[in-house]
């Protein structure tokens, strides 16, 4: 059996939290609120004693399927690396859908829900996505032949390495690790909630899948965090819940557009009363005035 890394590495959280609050007072970068930071903590223990029993179902689920396997990979080094590939496409995809499908938004919009950028904000994780399927993504690896706890261990892997992107105190690392990894500076545009970074960089360890599938985005102006619409609470049960709960009333005033409210993109309303990413960039555009280049201005 393979050690909780996430377990193992809350006193490392906590150590590297307070470094952080020291070296970006020092830099005069005012990241932190305290009320936020509570929240964000509060949240990750939720969700590492829920995970208790969240991961009693995900490797449960993952170890059914896997009695189906196509091949018998076991724990061979070349597997390992495969492996580590397929977890983090699958983390790619996940990703991807939760900012585009409602259902899953409704459990990752926890991660987004702080108008803050710090270590702190890493912690601020779901409490019900282990319970409504997000595990589902994966679960092609063990029908496959990749071994159940190899799985989970990889996606903890992935987990831990994505702490250490959540920060303002850390600029851009060098070009070539800024082409292959993700890093804080492309982790930064996957939480603002300006128009032109929403939806962008969704990788988990390498922002490759990013560039590959058209969801890549430079940093460029300084990012706003948070929602398009933000929750203003401080209050852990509502930043784990307040989008289920919002879903349901979609649902309950609404029953002939339930599906559309469940699993349409976030933000669709019937009546356009709300409206979706691709919606919010369209309506730019259109308000955009078009600059129609002359031969003479284009030498300008």
């Amino acid at each position: 059996m393979f050690p909780d890394l996430i377990q193992a590495a809350i006193p490392f959280f906590v150590g590297f939290i307070l470094l952080e609050i020291i070296i970006s007072s020092y830099m005069k970068i005012h990241t932190y609120e305290t009320k936020d930071a509570l929240s964000s903590i509060a949240m990750g223990l939720g969700n590492v004693f829920l995970g208790i029993i969240g991961k009693v179902l995900v490797f449960g689920a993952y170890t059914f399927v896997h009695k189906w396997a196509i091949f018998n990979l076991g724990y061979v080094w070349w597997v390992w690396i495969i492996a580590f590939f397929a977890d983090d496409i699958s983390y790619y995809w996940f990703h991807r859908t939760s900012h585009n499908v409602r259902f899953f938004w409704a459990s990752h919009v926890v991660h987004h829900s702080s108008q803050r950028y710090n270590l702190a904000t890493a912690l601020r994780q779901t409490w019900t996505g282990n319970f409504t399927g997000s595990f589902i993504f994966w679960l092609w690896m063990p029908l496959i032949g990749f071994e159940p706890l190899m799985i989970v261990f990889l996606q903890s892997v992935s987990l831990l390495y994505q702490f250490w992107i959540h920060t303002e105190v850390i600029n851009k690392m060098p070009r070539w690790f800024e082409f292959i990894f993700n890093t804080p500076s492309h982790h930064r545009v996957h939480h603002s909630s300006d128009l032109k970074y929403l939806d962008k960089n969704h990788a988990g360890i390498l922002v490759i899948w990013d560039r590959m599938f058209g969801t890549f985005q430079v940093e460029e102006e300084k990012p706003k965090y948070g929602l398009t619409t933000n929750i203003n609470t401080f209050n852990p049960l509502l930043i784990a819940t307040h989008e289920w709960i919002a879903l349901g009333k979609d649902v309950w005033q609404h029953p002939k557009y339930g599906l559309q409210y469940t699993f349409g993109p976030p933000g669709w309303s019937h009546d356009g009363s709300r409206k979706t990413t691709e919606q919010l960039r369209e309506e730019a555009e259109s308000n955009t005035p078009r600059v129609t280049k002359t031969k003479e201005s284009s030498y300008a």
